[in-house]
């Protein structure tokens, strides 16, 4: 397993090795020893989710209860970012973005502090993520996709959101409403 820094610290783009053959293949997804040398956190929930062509799920963080994401997809092809949202961060709202497929095996580590959101490329996607927190609606926020601060460059210009992502918030209102995690140093 290859761990590859990204242009945002802390981000890692891993590549699992690939055993293959006339019958399919093998590959091992996580493995805490090889893990634990790259990545400090433990996981603690896992979830899966299915989505349609041109559905975009994000930007999503939570705060304080924040979560660090293994993330990859096991059918279909994403487009899929982090965005640095921690305040005093030299990175702040930086966002790093890479297609995550079932074909190239790729997973990115997302570490506490920043924000998730992946677009679905194919005719639809099972897109499944290790957590480092549970779930606590009450600590829950959006950002919005298209925040102009943060420029994401998105493969799709008129994306199908639910409801919540709707209403995300840029990431100045969030940061003046004391919301966002702050830099660790």
């Amino acid at each position: 397993m290859k761990f590859n820094e990204t242009s945002l610290p802390g981000v890692l783009l891993i590549e699992p090795d690939v055993y293959g053959d006339e019958r399919g293949y093998f590959l091992e997804t996580y493995n805490q020893q090889s893990f634990e040398k790259h990545v400090p956190d433990v996981f603690v929930q896992d979830n899966h989710s299915l989505s349609a062509q041109g559905i975009l799920r994000g930007l999503h963080a939570q705060n304080p209860h924040q979560q660090g994401k293994l993330v990859r997809v096991s059918r279909g092809e994403v487009f899929d970012v982090a965005v640095d949202i921690r305040t005093g961060s030299p990175s702040f709202g930086q966002w790093y973005g890479t297609n995550l497929s079932a074909e190239n095996f790729l997973q990115m580590y997302i570490p506490a502090g920043f924000a998730h959101g992946f677009c679905v490329l194919s005719d639809s996607a099972e897109f499944q993520y290790k957590c480092t927190d549970t779930y606590h609606p009450e600590d829950e926020m959006v950002i919005a996709w298209n925040d102009p601060e943060i420029n994401i460059d998105w493969p799709v210009s008129d994306p199908v959101l639910s409801n919540r992502d709707q209403q995300g918030h840029s990431l100045t209102e969030l940061e003046q409403l004391g919301r966002l995690p702050a830099y660790q140093w």
